[in-house]
């Protein structure tokens, strides 16, 4: 059997967070909510409900969302944005479902011209970031970006005036 770099991204992860997590959700929990979220979820992320635990991990104790807790975008959120992760301060990550790497956002509602910030180019990326201490949270990273906020998330304009069903 082949590992493909998605299988070693799990594995890294799995050792990093530990044995003591919520149990992962099964198959019809996740076609379950695939159906009342009306798309599907991307690969990547579905494995971490299915393979590493139903949420109870992440970024400097940012834990990620039960499944079932998850949050379709709302007003002014594009349709396939899905929320995931509580940040503080009233801002969110997210996930956009719609697009194949699947890029992480950062939701900041006090931005009113540009809510929707671009945090990774891809989930994958995203996990990734997090792992080697690398991301825009790290205090040494902040610092080398001068407290600066995420850029503006490209997409967000055509997707939010699209409103795909």
């Amino acid at each position: 059997m082949t590992t493909t770099a998605e299988d070693a991204l799990i594995d890294r992860l799995r050792q990093h967070v530990g044995p003591a997590l919520p149990p992962p959700v099964t198959a019809e929990q996740l076609a379950a909510a695939e159906a009342k979220l009306g798309f599907p979820l991307p690969p990547l992320f579905a494995r971490l409900y299915r393979e590493v635990g139903d949420g109870g991990y992440g970024p400097d104790g940012y834990p990620l969302w039960p499944l079932s807790q998850v949050v379709a975008g709302g007003p002014g959120h594009p349709y396939g944005v899905l929320e995931f992760l509580d940040w503080g301060c009233g801002m969110t990550g997210a996930v956009d479902c719609l697009t194949p790497d699947a890029p992480v956002l950062l939701i900041a509602p006090d931005e009113e011209h540009e809510p929707l910030r671009a945090d990774s180019p891809s989930l994958a990326r995203w996990l990734a970031d997090w792992l080697d201490g690398r991301a825009w949270w790290e205090e040494e990273v902040m610092a080398e970006q001068g407290g600066e906020l995420l850029p503006p998330w490209p997409a967000a304009a055509a997707r939010i005036a699209a409103q795909l069903p």
